[in-house]
């Protein structure tokens, strides 16, 4: 049997994904991890078989991302490779059990990973296309039970027939299409039992959608075009009205494109969103499909083709990728296409955080405890929110004023501080638990401790005959924690900094609870104010600021 995927639904190659959720959608971003390189298309699936959604990112390279599940990601697993990677799908390529990725490179060519089952993948191996490959996509387009590539190679539609071991045949080029082409979906438009495919592009000023008929060998018709009234960036399938028909949606802007059932449309009818892909989910579970797009933008459905208004969420991200990613059974987003980051926004139902994003401390001294930093939780619900409790993990405190429940439509909130005996990044969570979800909501919290002081925090050494040097001045620097902190170098910065020599005593370690002293002169090689400044350079013990640095040279 072709396997796909589990419980993820991937951007374009969204075609149904139902998952149990109450009659509301609230998303909140919840997580952003940081990516290699620029992310481009990401997708969702469970690459060690714990039975939580891991994500796969196209940023260059290869970044895989095993999931907590609740919602956060571990640091990235890199796979560094020779060609700019930009658009990535995920399936069982050879049939055991695991989950394997391919991804687009720009030496006219596909790149299989296949998985180990345990989040770690093979050495790729590439399959030549005829052109430059822009977007690849799976399905089975000759019906042989395994899994085939659809490769988007400007201009055609090409189809990799699957060997069902991992490896693919040449490609069949599929027809000329009369645009540049931008992304495609996969789906059985015509009711025939063979897979089809609706393709979208643009070219001066048309932009077109086209549909490729499959006939069930991995060759494709010549397209049946339609028009439509965006610059489409990408394009999904699903059934909007309940009708049998798979229908269409386009993105940019959003052109909504009903189905006869036969591979052709009714005319587009258009929906204000803004920019990006956008993805097919129902997000409220009310069994009628919504519109998921960059942003995040969220477009509940009536279930008879038609939409409600956009609803936009703080988030991030240009291409999405639908799962349930913290295990409530509601569905979650998780959106890329932002510079080297990939946004995750948890579906809350009735519970919002304000802010919603990670809560950063930077720079506080060890043992003092920083200035509070509130989060708002408000219940949208129509009933009262219990909470079951509020806890917080790592070197952060808190106290809150929500007690055992919140009432419909009203607001409590909870109040963080940051305090660490240790210097460096110190990561923690503040967890809910509530009668909205079964599973706990979560917001990262994340904290700098530094070591050092610096006293005084200027010198000034007034007036000095150019050629002349002035005598000397000294700055402190205390390392207040029992552990010793590596300082490499006394960096120099700000305009003048090659006036301001210094020696000093603090290289290349100061022990626990003690000081060491920089003493710095001042030599003007011009005449006029001059300015610098003097900073211990201590790897993972945080930057402490700088001393200034001023002075006035004169003839």
């Amino acid at each position: 049997m072709i396997q796909l995927g589990k419980s993820a639904c991937a951007s374009a190659l969204a075609l149904t994904c139902l998952i149990a959720s109450p009659a509301f959608a609230q998303l909140e971003t919840r997580s952003t991890t940081k990516t290699p390189g620029t992310a481009f298309q990401v997708v969702a699936e469970d690459f060690n078989g714990d039975g939580k959604l891991d994500l796969a990112v196209a940023d260059g390279a290869l970044s895989i991302f095993l999931g907590n599940g609740d919602g956060t990601f571990q640091k990235p697993i890199n796979y560094s490779y020779r060609f700019l990677s930009t658009s990535i799908a995920a399936a069982d390529f050879n049939g055991d059990g695991k989950m394997d990725v391919v991804v687009t490179d720009q030496n006219n060519a596909v790149d299989v990973f296949l998985g180990n089952g345990d989040g770690t993948f093979q050495a790729f191996q590439s399959f030549p296309t005829t052109q430059l490959p822009t977007f690849v996509a799976v399905g089975d387009f000759n019906n042989d039970k395994k899994v085939d590539l659809l490769v988007i190679d400007p201009p055609y539609v090409s189809v990799l027939l699957g060997n069902g071991d991992g490896t693919f045949q040449a490609p069949i080029d599929n027809g000329s299409f009369p645009v540049y082409l931008r992304a495609a979906a996969v789906a059985d438009f015509n009711h025939d039992g063979k897979l089809d495919v609706v393709a979208v592009g643009l070219t001066g000023g048309t932009s077109d959608l086209g549909v490729f008929l499959g006939n069930g060998d991995g060759t494709l018709q010549a397209p049946l075009i339609q028009p439509t009234n965006y610059v489409p960036f990408s394009v999904a399938a699903g059934d909007f009205n309940k009708d049998g028909n798979m229908d269409v949606v386009v993105a940019e802007g959003l052109g909504v494109f009903l189905g006869h059932g036969d591979g052709t449309f009714q005319s587009e009818v258009d929906y204000a969103a803004p920019s990006g892909s956008v993805a097919v989910a129902d997000m409220n579970g009310d069994g009628k499909l919504d519109l998921v797009g960059g942003g995040v933008y969220e477009l509940l459905g009536n279930g008879d083709g038609t939409f409600q208004p956009a609803q936009l969420y703080p988030g991030g991200g240009v291409w999405q990728a639908i799962g349930d990613f913290n295990g409530d059974g509601k569905p979650d987003v998780a959106g890329s296409g932002d510079t080297y980051a990939v946004t995750t926004s948890l579906n809350t139902g009735v519970v919002v955080f304000s802010p919603s994003t990670l809560i950063g401390f930077p720079s506080q001294l060890v043992n003092t405890t920083s200035g509070p930093k509130t989060v708002k939780l408000t219940n949208t619900g129509t009933s009262a929110l219990s909470i079951k409790s509020i806890k917080i993990s790592g070197d952060f405190q808190t106290t809150n004023t929500c007690g055992v429940s919140v009432a419909a439509g009203a607001s409590c909130t909870a109040s963080v501080t940051f305090e660490t005996s240790t210097a460096g990044s110190h990561q923690g969570l503040i967890t809910l638990h509530d009668s909205a979800t079964s599973k706990p909501q979560v917001i990262e919290l994340f904290g700098v401790g530094t070591a050092l002081t610096l006293s005084p925090a200027s010198l000034n050494f007034g007036k000095v005959k150019w050629g002349k040097r002035s005598a000397p001045q000294q700055f402190t620097v205390t390392n207040l924690s029992s552990s010793p902190v590596s300082i490499s170098s006394i960096g120099m910065g700000g305009r003048d900094s090659h006036d301001f020599p210094q020696t000093n005593n603090c290289e290349p370690q100061l022990a626990g609870n003690s000081n060491c002293i920089v003493t710095v002169t001042f030599a003007p090689t011009g005449t006029g104010p001059r300015n610098g400044l003097a900073y211990p350079v201590a790897p993972g013990a945080s930057n402490p600021g700088n001393v200034g640095l001023t002075g006035t040279g004169t003839n």
